[in-house]
């Protein structure tokens, strides 16, 4: 290894180095088979205690119960968006979804095709800048949908709402095991590997039993949760790779700590880059309301584009790189998911301080 840069990119994103490096030793023969996890059956007694493992450091770090199911399936949080309303939208009912960026959009875009949905609450009148505190939730709602995090804005929600008896589903494809969380007040969360716990390729599902038992009856095999609940997610071949890669990242939180611990980093973090954008003087502008920010993606403008362009260049050039904020919205952008390290911000504040200092 030559060097290694910091990636703020927003996903795939930067993965710790000591799991690459074990990764790595293991690529060509794990555990003296002979051969890559890569080329392992997903039948094979390796694989079983891979998956094994990896379920039970999902249900340590959250401190979930065996009410839980945990299913690794593949199509990202975009395919989760059509199977959830497959499986739980029942006919003539609706459910609740709260609009807080993009991918709550493309979630409630999926819904409407299968059924009702009711918008219990927006940020769209603000271009999403803020998470509306106020919902309009309905008490026969067959569920709510929700955003933990929005990769694109840069909000994040700090508190959740009681739900009553509707269940809660979450997509915490951007900050899954960021943070403690009160994780069985959720009925389904559902990620993306790509942001904190793994390559692109799986997404975890955390279902409560119950919740499981209302799906729907009758659905093809590979869009039913059933199939993948009887089958402990081995229906067909999974991203065996990928879940193998997770496990090593959940290795690495628990070896942190735990998710106390991984708080307590993330925490440091987003005050020392918020705190120098807020200490500038307004060179460098946060887009969203202080009580919404999220710890996970910060988005930020300056003067103009050219400006931008120009820092985003030489940021790039420093060895700082992802910095481009998201096509749709422009500006500047820095995720800093697990693996980015408090050093890489605090390079990052470096590099800002001495950009505004040659580009007054």
């Amino acid at each position: 290894m030559t060097k290694r840069i910091y990636n703020f990119n927003p996903g795939p994103s930067t993965l710790p180095l000591p799991v690459l490096e074990e990764m790595q030793a293991e690529l060509l023969d794990y555990k003296g088979t002979g051969m890559s996890i890569l080329e392992t059956s997903h039948r094979s007694p390796e694989f079983a205690e891979i998956l094994a493992e990896t379920k039970a450091l999902i249900r340590e770090l959250a401190g979930l119960s065996e009410d839980y199911h945990i299913l690794f399936m593949g199509g990202g949080a975009s395919m989760q968006f059509a199977t959830i309303p497959l499986n739980f939208l029942k006919d003539g009912k609706s459910a609740d979804y709260v609009n807080t960026g993009v991918w709550s959009k493309k979630a409630i875009k999926e819904a409407k095709i299968i059924g009702n949905v009711n918008l219990a609450g927006s940020s769209d009148d603000k271009n999403f800048t803020y998470l509306p505190q106020s919902l309009n939730l309905s008490p026969d709602a067959c569920y709510v949908h929700m955003t933990s995090n929005n990769t694109i804005f840069g909000t994040q929600w700090h508190r959740f709402p009681d739900t009553g008896n509707v269940p809660l589903i979450c997509d915490m494809s951007s900050d899954i095991f960021s943070r403690t969380l009160p994780f069985d007040m959720f009925q389904m969360i559902y990620a993306g590997a790509q942001k904190n716990l793994g390559p692109a390729g799986v997404t975890l599902v955390i279902m409560h039993k119950d919740l499981a038992a209302r799906a729907k009856e009758g659905l093809n095999a590979m869009l039913s949760y059933a199939t993948y609940i009887e089958k402990d997610s081995l229906f067909n071949t999974p991203p065996a790779y990928g879940i193998y890669m997770v496990m090593l990242v959940l290795r690495w939180i628990k070896k942190q700590g735990g998710l106390t611990a991984v708080e307590k980093v993330n925490d440091q973090k987003q005050k020392t880059l918020y705190g120098a954008i807020d200490n500038s003087g307004g060179y460098f502008k946060g887009t969203t309301e202080v009580e919404s920010r999220s710890w996970m993606n910060v988005t930020m403008r300056m003067r103009d584009e050219d400006l931008e362009k120009k820092f985003i260049a030489e940021a790039k050039a420093a060895g700082l790189v992802g910095l481009k904020g998201h096509r749709s919205v422009g500006g500047i952008r820095a995720s800093m998911y697990n693996a980015m390290t408090l050093a890489g911000i605090e390079r990052l504040v470096a590099f800002m301080d001495d950009f505004k200092k040659s580009n007054p």
